[in-house]
């Protein structure tokens, strides 16, 4: 499970090593100034928009990798029925990222503090 580490400038998205094989990419860095707003989903799964280019998509169970629609492109890595955060960023090569996380309420607080 991809896991965030947020500090006073920047928020670090963690991924393990099987995410980083099926997301063709490694962890991801944004400063926290770039952060637009932050969501709150109880299933992940809602949260992500568009097709998977390039990723893991397992229909109704996990996604991993870089999802792409007509708002941009998000890093994705979400399972079902785990909450998830959705972090809308401005100016970044994300538009958003989506992380599943077991307890959100205090990461959007990190996040939004």
């Amino acid at each position: 499970m991809a896991h965030l580490h947020i500090t006073d400038d920047h928020v670090d998205v963690r991924l393990t090593r099987a995410e980083k094989f099926f997301a063709l990419r490694g962890d991801y860095r944004f400063p926290r100034h770039a952060i637009e707003s932050v969501e709150v989903f109880d299933d992940g799964l809602d949260a992500t928009k568009g097709i998977r280019a390039p990723g893991l998509g397992i229909p109704r169970v996990r996604r991993v990798g870089t999802w792409r629609g007509r708002h941009g492109k998000q890093l994705v890595s979400v399972r079902r029925n785990q909450p998830a955060v959705r972090i809308t960023l401005e100016g970044e090569h994300y538009r958003a990222v989506v992380v599943g996380v077991d307890d959100p309420a205090p990461v959007r607080a990190a996040l939004t503090s």
